[in-house]
């Protein structure tokens, strides 16, 4: 009875306080994710920036919300640590700071998965990573990380797989990476390391099977300890500078499945310790100094599908015993020395698996041997440089291979002559074609009503005498077309008869129609090629002028020499290119040359003086070069637009160094500021950026009244020329970033046409002349980081101006830069000091008075709570929370 009525008392006691907590009771179970390592993660969304359009996975990163179900985060399932961050493909930008919140080892302690892949950090690699003991798998491949591995990652005891591939990586790699010995993966390719593969690694070797280290610049002779590595089922060692033979350890790889080590500078014999690996399916050996024949028993590896041996030194005959290989998909042995006739063998195991067969470019001698046509599924075939000795050759057993895609047989030595017609008939999924070197008959009267959309065709050295090939102007989709060293004859047809489909696809990179017998005006179609990077049209009769517009901004080369050729070279325009080396001196032929613009290329050349002889230049860019060294006086009489910024010029210039500059001087007789033409002709006008009023600006039409100089981003050095004043008509001045000294000059008070004025960033001196308060049109001017002093001029124009305009000249005063700021030494009304140490203090007051209201409920509850499990049912207190429940949650957070 007393333990009923005891019962009963504690029902209404335990319905109210469910009553009073029912806020902390409602709490979902599913809500794992801990405060401190939601607000950790958080912090991380703030310090990067993430560009759009993206597949934003922090979008769902929201304050009050559950981290374990945001994109990217998960979490264990017991306990509610995060233990993976996943922004793979997100499009960070920004440097992974070593203080950044998640490489806190405190802020998420059981991180066990970071893939940053695939974003656009930079930076170095912080070496804080080390601290995360617990990741299994680190993945920062695909950005832009600079710097060397740091040794700290040796510290990452757990670490099982280790991505830093496709950065800027560079250095050596640390011997504390062999301290991982539970690594499987392991890539570092695609970046700048050095050095030998240290020893160190070979602790690795028990558990590692995917190692991947090319396109570096390793060097030194491969380590024989990789054969131990006995998982080993991926090595990838090529794009280095590996030397020696292949170890005859990797003999003992016997899980290897995929061997590469092309583009190196291995030699020696084949090595035929890899005939041990029967699981072998790919090994590609290309571009390395191997000789010597390849083994006749080389069918020992039964499962290879891949064998890439291709620009090598190997000798002797062709084993028929590859070809035995029933798995055999892709073969590449062209460029070596083999010879021989081409014997297959018995190829009806291949008949249903090769689809690759690049023999071409070595010694083999005879015709092509019938047992091809058997190679049904066959898209590649190369049998170039075939010596057929003058023999016939019969195509005809290639009309069974239907599904060829690429085609060549270059350069046959044959007597027979090849019809153009037939292959284009016969093959309706050709890609790429090449025949040249052979003699070949094209009927234009017979052409194919329906042949096959070509990328590639070579068609050079071929005798082909008729006019301009009829099926070549329906291909939309070419590549590249070399028609070079034939007789064709008439025109080149206007963008090959569909003017708009090309210039949609604009795809066009290598044309050669070079040693024909063309004739006419070339096609106008040509500079709207925007992915063109050869054009070869020399030696041939091409008249009239040359339709040069501004090319493609990828063109490396140009050859129109041999031509009958007219007209004047006005205007050329080669910017935004990879050019090296100096500018060409051959252009001080084009007598009649108005705007030259070689901006933003790599010329590594002195000022280009000799340019002052050309008499119409007007226009002159330079700009983003490495041009170096100083700038002697020269008389550029026509000369209106000067841009030679963002170079490497020095040295000072003399007072009278603008003199001769005279179309700067004055319009003319037959000018007028009001008025002007722009420079080009009715069907094209050019056009360049210039940095005026502090901003790039494209001008897509000059007119040729609007003049500029621009000598920014310099090593000048000395005092400004006093001629610069008799540029009266001279609209945009930039000096800025240079090392100017002493006073302005007074004379640029004549500037009157002056709109533009910069000349910030220098060591100018003195006050700022007041006769610049009278130019009327200037409205931007910059006199920022000199040491100018006195008092800033009057009129709207100085008082317009930003205060940033006159920043870092701490001796300027007067009224007009009292009225652009308040005071330019940066000086600020900082907060109360005690204001905030007020706000402070009732923050702490307003928390104390929270945490006492929860606090004092907690107490009582708890009390009450403890007081009846233990003493009314003990047994509740010791079954959940007793010894053996504690050792099984220690356990499992091991």
């Amino acid at each position: 009875m007393k333990g009923s009525v005891k019962s009963i008392s504690l029902i209404p006691i335990s319905f109210c306080f469910l009553f009073l907590f029912r806020d902390e009771f409602a709490v979902p179970a599913r809500h794992l994710c801990h405060p401190e390592q939601r607000e950790a993660i958080l912090e991380l969304k703030n310090e990067f920036q993430i560009q759009k359009p993206c597949f934003d996975r922090t979008v769902s990163w929201v304050n009050n919300s559950d981290c374990c179900s945001w994109d990217g985060i998960r979490c264990d399932a017991s306990f509610g640590d995060v233990i993976e961050l996943n922004l793979s493909g997100n499009c960070i930008y920004g440097q992974l700071n070593s203080k950044s919140s998640i490489l806190r080892f405190q802020s998420l302690p059981f991180l066990a998965t970071l893939d940053l892949s695939n974003n656009h950090f930079s930076g170095n690699v912080p070496s804080s990573l080390g601290n995360l003991s617990k990741l299994t798998t680190l993945d920062l491949s695909e950005n832009a990380f600079n710097g060397e591995i740091p040794s700290s990652l040796g510290n990452l005891y757990n670490l099982t797989i280790l991505n830093l591939s496709q950065n800027k990586l560079i250095g050596k790699i640390p011997p504390s990476l062999g301290n991982l010995p539970y690594l499987t993966v392991l890539t570092l390719c695609a970046n700048n390391l050095v050095g030998e593969i240290p020893y160190s690694l070979a602790n690795l070797s028990h558990h590692l099977t995917f190692l991947s280290i090319s396109e570096n610049s390793f060097s030194g002779e491969i380590p024989s300890f990789l054969g131990n590595f006995s998982h080993l089922t991926l090595l990838d060692l090529s794009a280095n500078n590996f030397v020696g033979e292949i170890p005859s350890s990797f003999g003992r790889l016997k899980h290897l499945t995929d061997l590469s080590a092309e583009e190196n500078e291995l030699s020696g014999n084949f090595p035929v310790t890899l005939l041990k690996l029967t699981k072998l399916l790919y090994l590609s050996l290309d571009d390395n100094q191997f000789t010597g024949m390849l083994p006749p028993n080389i069918s020992s590896l039964s499962n290879l599908e891949i064998f890439y041996i291709r620009g090598n030194a190997l000798t002797g005959t062709l084993p028929s015993s590859l070809f035995s290989i029933p798995s055999l998909t892709y073969v590449d042995l062209k460029y070596n020395q083999l010879n021989g006739t081409l014997e297959f063998g018995n190829v009806s195991l291949l008949s249903s698996k090769l689809m690759d067969l690049g023999l071409g470019n070595n010694n083999f001698v005879g015709s092509i041997p019938g047992s091809i046509s058997k190679l049904v599924n066959l898209h590649t075939l190369d049998l170039s440089h075939l010596n057929t000795q003058g023999s016939v050759v019969d195509l005809s057993i290639l009309w069974n291979l239907k599904s060829l895609e690429e085609l060549d047989i270059s350069d046959l030595n044959t007597a027979t002559a090849i019809d153009l017609n037939a292959i284009l008939s016969r093959f309706k999924w050709l890609d790429a074609l090449n025949l040249t070197g052979n003699h070949v008959t094209y009927e234009k009267r017979s052409s194919v009503s329906d042949p096959p959309l070509l990328r590639e065709l070579y068609l050079s050295g071929c005798g082909i005498t008729t006019e301009f090939p009829g099926f070549i102007r329906t291909q939309h989709n070419m590549w590249r077309l070399d028609i070079s060293n034939n007789k064709i004859k008439g025109q080149v047809p206007g963008c090959f008869e569909s003017p708009k489909k090309l210039r949609q696809s604009s795809s066009l990179d290598y044309f050669s129609g070079a040693s024909n017998n063309f004739t006419g005006r070339i096609p106008s179609f040509i500079c709207e090629l925007r992915s063109l990077t050869v054009l070869d049209l020399s030696n041939n009769i091409f008249n009239g002028s040359f339709p040069l517009r501004k090319f493609s901004s990828v063109l490396q080369a140009l050859n129109l020499r041999q031509n009958r050729l007219s007209g004047r070279l006005k205007s050329l325009d080669i910017g935004h290119n990879k050019l090296v080396g100096k500018l060409p001196t051959s252009l001080i032929n084009s007598s009649s040359l108005e705007v030259l613009n070689v901006e933003s290329n790599i010329f590594n050349d002195t000022f280009p003086s000799w340019l002052s002889s050309l008499p119409e230049l007007q226009v002159l860019v330079l700009r983003s070069n490495a041009f170096h060294g100083p700038i002697h006086q020269t008389r550029f009489s026509k000369l209106r637009i000067i841009d030679i910024s963002h170079n490497r010029f020095n040295g000072t210039s003399p007072s009278n160094f603008f003199l001769n500059w005279t179309a700067m001087h004055s319009i003319g007789k037959d000018g007028d500021q009001s008025y002007g033409q722009y420079m080009g002709t009715s069907y094209y006008s050019d056009s360049i950026v210039l940095m005026n009023k502090g901003i790039e600006i494209e001008l897509v039409r000059i007119l040729t009244i609007y003049t500029a100089l621009d000598f920014s981003e310099n090593e000048f050095e000395g005092v400004i020329p006093s001629s610069i004043g008799l540029l009266k008509e001279l609209h945009v001045l930039n000096l800025s970033g240079n090392a100017f000294t002493g006073h302005i000059p007074l004379s640029m008070g004549n500037l009157s046409s002056l709109e533009s004025l910069d000349l910030s960033k220098n060591k100018l001196t003195g006050a700022i002349p007041q006769e610049l308060g009278n130019l009327s049109y200037l409205a931007y001017m910059n006199f920022s980081h000199n040491q100018l002093v006195g008092l800033v001029p009057g009129g709207t124009q100085f008082r317009t101006q930003p205060c940033s305009s006159f920043k870092d000249n701490p001796g300027l005063y007067g009224p007009s830069l009292d009225q652009a700021c308040v005071d330019i030494h940066g000086r600020t009304s900082q907060p109360s000091e005690m204001s905030k140490e007020a706000e402070d203090g009732q923050e702490e007051v307003v928390s104390w008075i929270a945490a006492a209201i929860g606090f004092l409920p907690g107490i009582v509850f708890g009390f009450t709570m403890g007081y009846t499990v233990v003493y009314y049912k003990p047994e509740w207190f010791l079954n959940p929370f007793g010894r053996t429940k504690r050792r099984r949650i220690s356990t499992t957070r091991r």
